[in-house]
Parts: C-alpha cells; sequence; structure tokens
C-alpha cells in the first residue's frame, strides 16, 4: 500500500483474502457480480448467491 502496488489474488478462501485487502472484486462465471470494500462486497444478495446457492421460492 505505501508503494501504490496492485496485486492480483485468484483465491477461494475469501477470509484470508479480507485480512489482507482493502479493495476486492468477486467474479461469477467470468462476470464482476460485486466490487469495493471487502465487507461490504460480503454482504451482496448476489455475492451470498454465488457462494451458497440462491435460496427456493
Amino acid at each position: 500500500r505505501t508503494q501504490g502496488a496492485t496485486i492480483v489474488f485468484v483465491e477461494h478462501v475469501i477470509r484470508a483474502v479480507m485480512e489482507l485487502t482493502d479493495r476486492i472484486v468477486v467474479l461469477s462465471y467470468g462476470r464482476v457480480i460485486a466490487e469495493g470494500d471487502p465487507r461490504a462486497v460480503m454482504r451482496e444478495p448476489d455475492v451470498a448467491a454465488a457462494y451458497l446457492g440462491k435460496p427456493h421460492a
């Protein structure tokens, strides 16, 4: 952060990523479904659906 560098992670363990980053981009099937602050992104319904499946009505 102090050097203004950008690092791209590809990771499935989201908790590890949340501890290391101040911005996150979540992809589902190659499409961006959310981006921004890691904690806010994890509250997004599309992110929950991508990781947990969509609820049945």
